[in-house]
């Protein structure tokens, strides 16, 4: 009873689960030679499924191959998928051939996180030509994390040769006018560090008249499409939208919400982005379109429209097999410290940001949110992306930031404004050049 005396515990009385949990995690490393084995076995049996947990985590600190029985036995009696996991975990740490075949069942379990403890003890002998097989024969598997893993293991053959902290320097400062599709065909792949943007909503300013909300999804899909290889693997697509209300054409009709974020998001991930978050833009109530004052006048049930103070900052990244650790080391440790994100920076995803107005565009990115999504998501020397440059904002908050951009506006009139904005000694006409 070393294990409980080593808290105080003296008497039976007071072994309550809190203090054999107590017990139970205080433990460090354990070895073969640990005697109190048989305590931790009789815990398997506890009714406090933690207890169970916390007694096989320890068991498998032992690192003992006679106790392979027990686990296969606890595996299959224990009703909670966690602490099924940690008993697939040990089986797996023992690094044993004589798990092996218990490890092959395993990974037939219903239950995805018990297949991926048994994938990772068997992948210590993926050099075995039969277990190689057997684990590529999971590359179809039904779960998405376990046909990822056999993807990074026998199947992931792309090679990304450009270094993070080069962009061509043809495009930094550059503005371009005309279709971004057209124009990004001109542009080498992955040049691009981030790309944030908020494209014209649909049908809903002049310059954004499409004859179909489908025609401007499928506009949106292809630029996204190009965005994504230009970007460089592994880095960020900020995508700032909002659902859109396209006002009814007479009393007989009701108007129509398209939900524009939740359309783009699946076409998203079949590109090969990969979804980290959603930032929600808040702006004061004021500054929205009021749509509750009919409601507030009757009060009627089903009639409820609230007004819509937020947007939608979709957080992509290009799909990569490396972490970001790895990125990290594409830069020099000074460029690293430089771009450190200051205190005070914000820590949840509800951004409480005011809306901006230009008397020359009806649709402003706010400078300060410009500066948020460039300094959480790059690097000081980085390219910056904006494909519907609208009046600059990105390019804005990029000089500001240290940051070059790249910024591309079909509208001539918004294009000629961009110029005036950042002056000449910003680029050269050889920059601006891309033309459609």
């Amino acid at each position: 009873m070393k294990l409980f005396k080593e808290i105080g515990i003296r008497e039976k009385k007071d072994l309550s689960d809190a203090n054999i949990l107590k017990a139970l995690k205080k433990l460090g490393k354990l070895d073969k030679k640990f005697k109190d084995q048989d305590l931790l076995l009789n815990l398997i049996s506890s009714e406090n499924k933690n207890i169970r947990y916390y007694a096989i985590n320890n068991l498998a600190k032992i690192n003992n191959e006679k106790l392979l029985k027990n686990f296969e036995k606890f595996l299959y009696q224990e009703p909670t998928s966690y602490v099924r996991r940690e008993i697939a975990s040990a089986i797996g740490r023992l690094r044993s051939k004589k798990a092996i075949p218990l490890m092959k069942k395993i990974i037939k379990d219903k239950d995805p996180n018990i297949i991926l403890q048994g994938v990772r003890g068997l992948l210590v002998f993926k050099k075995d030509k039969d277990i190689q097989n057997i684990l590529k024969g999971l590359k179809n598997h039904p779960n998405e994390i376990v046909q990822k893993v056999i993807n990074i293991e026998f199947f992931d053959m792309n090679e990304y040769s450009s270094k993070h902290s080069y962009s061509p320097d043809n495009l930094k400062n550059c503005i371009a006018n005309g279709d971004v599709i057209k124009l990004l065909k001109k542009v080498e792949n992955e040049s691009v560090h981030l790309t944030f943007t908020s494209p014209p909503y649909y049908n809903a300013r002049d310059y954004s008249i499409y004859n179909s909300y489908n025609s401007y999804l499928k506009f949106l899909w292809n630029a996204f499409k190009e965005v994504h290889r230009v970007t460089k693997e592994g880095r960020f697509f900020i995508l700032n939208t909002s659902p859109i209300i396209i006002p009814r054409t007479g009393r007989k009709y009701s108007s129509i919400r398209y939900p524009i974020p939740f359309d783009i998001h699946h076409e998203m991930i079949k590109m090969g982005w990969e979804y980290v978050d959603d930032i929600v833009w808040l702006k004061p109530e004021p500054s929205a379109k009021n749509r509750v004052a009919g409601f507030n006048l009757h009060r009627k049930p089903l009639a409820y429209k609230p007004n819509c103070v937020t947007e939608t900052l979709m957080v992509y990244r290009k799909k990569s097999n490396k972490l970001i650790d790895w990125i990290f080391k594409q830069y020099s440790q000074e460029v690293v410290k430089k771009s450190k994100i200051k205190d005070g920076y914000e820590t949840s995803n509800v951004w409480k940001v005011d809306p901006s107005s230009d008397k020359n565009h009806s649709a402003v990115f706010p400078v300060s949110l410009c500066d948020r999504v460039i300094n959480y998501y790059s690097f000081e020397g980085d390219l910056v992306f904006d494909p519907f440059a609208g009046s600059g904002s990105v390019g804005t908050s990029a000089i500001k930031n240290k940051r070059y951009f790249f910024l591309t506006e079909l509208n001539k009139d918004y294009f000629k404004l961009l110029k005036q904005k950042f002056n000449s000694n910003l680029f050269d006409d050889v920059k601006i050049g891309i033309k459609d």
